[in-house]
């Protein structure tokens, strides 16, 4: 709950994806004021890199219940709840009308990048009176400035977009990864392959790594080009079963048909698998060469393009003056961190949880969303709609409403712990399944 030393001041919400806005539309049901800093110019700027990608879970998951009542309350009228909508239309047909509500819209601040957030007037060393001091939130804005805006409470749901996982061994990047990347031979993650990045792969040798479904996206696009685009799949995994997914025992259809689609390519030879297939460094010549280790030694394969589908990691820079308790392999919140570690868990559904699983030795700061999973690769949009109902409960002193945390998610039909994008997520050592397998979507943030 608020103190009343820092009521005074709003609920800062950091980004305005599908998770920061769901935010605020808890807060305005709550009647809590809150801004909302957005580092683009538009509302969920970031979704316009993917946009072009279809979600497989249909609108039904997609829509915050908060988010839905204002919207409706203004003439909205929902999309159809079994619909799958793409990346673009998420934004345009959802997002975009909840950011213009004006109850929502006028606490919005566009192009305002979070930089830092601390207390005001103590790092972190401080104690004494912490707990009833604002936050000081930083900003840069568009045109260089900087600018703090005082808070009472935040919530980051800036998601991990803007920093995906590198390519190389051991969670670093591959040396010469940086001059790959500015000579362009490597593209951003879920590049638009049949349209507005086309030219870049239609005809040429292209290169995917990544055993998650945004791989799975890129491949089965890049299979319907012509022919003469060559395409090789990298996976550091050496059974691809986890990886198709549960097919039709999985309860969302798209989702299922992915991995069957996948998995008919490369029997049928479109796509060369290149399996147990670790990055050790690039070299540049008339083409990228890819070194690699493999169980059969070391092995080049030289492409004209790379699409990394590797999975992405939260940046936590800017919260370096706040006293956060990470889990310190994921670098989620302690107490969700052993929940969601692919490395132990090969199945099983998340348990739905709130404020509470959430909450840092900061009081009244959260991190929520996608960038609340850290490095694990498992996040779906309904769960942070949960995470910021249950904090925005917290917030407002309804502790009972707070911990009443229920989430109902569609199975997939498959025990897994690499579906969303992490290559680093080694294979499980028992053929043992459980009752509830885990859940996977797109990774979103702003």
């Amino acid at each position: 709950m608020l103190t009343t030393a820092t009521t005074s001041h709003p609920v800062v919400i950091i980004g305005a994806g599908p998770i920061g806005l769901a935010a605020a539309a808890q807060l305005s049901e709550r009647g809590l004021p809150f801004v909302v800093l957005e580092a683009g110019s538009t509302a969920a700027a970031a979704i316009t890199d993917w946009g072009h990608t279809r979600l497989f879970s249909p609108w039904q998951y997609n829509l915050d219940a908060a988010a839905q009542r204002l919207l409706e309350a203004s003439g909205w009228i929902a999309p159809d709840s079994e619909a799958l909508p793409t990346g673009h239309e998420l934004r345009e047909q959802y997002l975009e009308p909840l950011a213009h509500l004006p109850q929502i819209a006028e606490s919005i601040r566009y192009d305002a990048r979070v930089t830092a957030v601390s207390r005001a007037g103590m790092d972190k060393t401080r104690t004494a009176r912490r707990e009833e001091t604002p936050f000081l939130v930083r900003i840069q804005t568009a045109d260089g400035y900087s600018d703090d805006v005082l808070a009472s409470a935040v919530i980051d749901a800036s998601g991990t977009w803007s920093a995906p996982n590198p390519l190389g061994q051991a969670g670093l990047l591959a040396p010469g990864e940086r001059q790959a990347l500015a000579a362009g031979r490597i593209t951003p993650p879920l590049p638009d392959v049949q349209g507005r990045d086309r030219e870049r792969v239609a005809g040429k040798r292209v290169m995917v790594t990544g055993a998650g479904h945004s791989a799975a996206n890129t491949l089965l696009d890049l299979a319907e080009l012509d022919a003469a685009t060559t395409i090789i799949w990298a996976v550091r995994t050496a059974d691809l079963t986890r990886v198709y997914g549960g097919g039709e025992q999985d309860e969302l259809a798209a989702r299922g048909a992915l991995g069957s689609r996948l998995r008919q390519l490369v029997d049928s030879g479109r796509i060369e698998v290149l399996t147990s297939f670790t990055i050790t460094h690039f070299s540049l010549e008339d083409s990228l060469t890819v070194h690699a280790v493999t169980p059969n030694g070391k092995r080049e394969v030289s492409v004209d393009v790379l699409v990394p589908a590797t999975g992405f990691r939260p940046d936590l820079g800017m919260l370096a003056e706040l006293r956060l308790n990470l889990d310190p392999a994921v670098e989620a919140p302690t107490q969700l961190g052993p929940l969601i570690d692919p490395e132990f868990h090969s199945c099983g559904s998340v348990e739905p949880h709130g404020e509470r699983v959430l909450a840092h030795p900061e009081k009244n700061f959260y991190i929520v969303g996608m960038k609340s999973y850290g490095r694990a690769p498992t996040f779906l949009m309904a769960t942070g709609y949960e995470q910021v109902r249950s904090i925005a409960a917290a917030l407002a002193g309804d502790r009972e409403a707070a911990d009443a945390v229920h989430l109902e998610l569609p199975e997939t039909g498959v025990c897994t712990t690499d579906l969303g994008g992490s290559c680093d997520a080694p294979a499980p050592t028992s053929d043992a399944c459980c009752s509830s397998p885990q859940l996977v979507e797109l990774s979103v943030g702003r």
